[in-house]
């Protein structure tokens, strides 16, 4: 299991806490939670309503929408995002394709966590405002 320290060390590398103070990832660290699944077990499924983001320590875990693979995360990759930002339902099912180990965030935890850290509130629509504009240039090329 990781200890606090280097939860944080881990969340340095995680694209969505780019701006993320060091502080404030320490923050994060705390509501956290390490675990396991062994291979070819679904996370979640398509369909159903999110309570939590997850990033991966080690491990590699399939992203299906209707069956079509849309993308494999790996180390220090994140998944079910979205799931920390609104009630819709998840748009793909994620499976681990081998003995995976998972940090996860509570959607609950997340939010009672922002009330009381705007500044970590800033640091992450930073981040989504730099994807929205990634995106908005490949779309207008």
């Amino acid at each position: 299991m990781l200890t606090t320290v280097e939860k944080v060390i881990f969340l340095q590398d995680i694209d969505i806490f780019e701006y993320t103070s060091t502080e404030n990832l320490a923050h994060i660290a705390t509501i956290t939670d390490e675990i396991e699944f062994k291979a070819n077990k679904t996370i979640f499924k398509e369909g159903e309503f999110p309570d939590a983001m997850y990033m991966v320590i080690e491990g590699s875990v399939s992203l299906t929408r209707e069956n079509q693979e849309v993308m494999v995360a790996k180390q220090k990759d994140v998944f079910g995002t979205w799931a920390l930002f609104d009630d819709e339902p998840r748009v793909a099912t994620a499976a681990t394709l081998e003995d995976t180990r998972l940090l996860q965030i509570d959607k609950e935890d997340f939010i009672d966590l922002l009330a009381d850290h705007v500044e970590i509130t800033q640091s992450i629509l930073k981040v989504m405002a730099k994807r929205l504009r990634k995106l908005m240039t490949r779309i207008n090329k």
